[in-house]
């Protein structure tokens, strides 16, 4: 090869390679942990804080539930705090309740974080916050418990797996009869990756509830809902990340007619320098 050729197929080489490294910094951060009715084993990164709201509303009825979520890492990524603060409106029968539900302050640790397979088992307190006499919360402690499983499917295709249980020794009903009531939730979802900034979504939710319907007796019911919807990004420069994204959760089976509009909203930012 002449000297000529070699300088040549070194310019372009040089200029090939600051295109890519270009291309490399300019690719916006992709969305990774902002499912609506699922949680996602993904921890937060240190020194960065996330910020959730979701809002829904229940078709053909009077009722409607918002949530405000905080996770903030601890030391670093394998520990997460965080808490979930409800507000709702009920509508059974002729009674109708607004006001703040159950308070839960959550703790995770990140079991596994391969590129494959992440894992973030979750330990919940649910603090007796909201009236058990307007059905806006159970009226005792309690403790919740989920384990999410997110798993790497191909380059543009993610799964999320939950299972969880909630027990609630001493649980209120609106006219004061106690009771320990038991939950059980299951969960499957798959995130279509069609860019970056911008997902499609499909979520499934089985849950068992029991409620107090005497002094020590509970009655048990099943819920199933399907979620389809989508969220996007827009990120700045300082490093926050704006997620909005909707869903329409459609109720069948046992909640066959149970359907609602789900609205998110995330914010997440560095809460020191050089964080992101």
């Amino acid at each position: 090869m002449s000297g000529r050729s070699s300088i040549c197929l070194g310019a372009l080489l040089a200029v090939a390679s600051t295109q890519a490294g270009a291309q490399a910094q300019a690719a916006p951060p992709s969305i990774s942990d902002n499912s609506f009715l699922m949680e996602e084993a993904y921890n937060q990164e240190p020194g960065v804080v996330q910020h959730i709201s979701a809002f829904q509303l229940f078709r053909g009825a009077d009722s409607w539930a918002y949530s405000f979520t905080d996770e903030w890492p601890l030391f670093g990524r394998t520990h997460q705090l965080s808490f979930t603060l409800p507000i709702q409106r009920t509508h059974n029968g002729s009674s109708v309740a607004t006001g703040l539900g159950d308070v839960a302050v959550n703790y995770r640790v990140q079991l596994a974080a391969a590129e494959r397979l992440s894992v973030a088992p979750r330990l919940s307190l649910l603090l007796p916050t909201g009236r058990a006499k307007s059905d806006l919360g159970a009226g005792a402690l309690g403790v919740q418990a989920n384990v999410p499983a997110s798993v790497v499917v191909a380059s543009q295709l993610v799964t999320h797996w939950n299972a969880g249980a909630t027990v609630i020794p001493s649980a209120q009903n609106a006219v004061g009869d106690k009771a320990t009531t038991v939950a059980y939730n299951l969960g499957a979802s798959v995130v279509w990756l069609a860019r970056p900034t911008f997902n499609a979504l499909l979520e499934i939710v089985w849950t068992r509830k029991e409620a107090v319907t005497g002094a020590g007796r509970t009655a048990a019911s099943d819920g199933l809902s399907i979620s389809p919807g989508i969220r996007w990004a827009y990120n700045f420069s300082s490093g926050l990340q704006i997620v909005p994204g909707i869903a329409f959760p459609i109720g069948v089976g046992p909640s066959a007619g149970d359907d609602a509009v789900l609205l998110y909203l995330s914010f997440e930012h560095p809460f020191r320098s050089g964080s992101h």
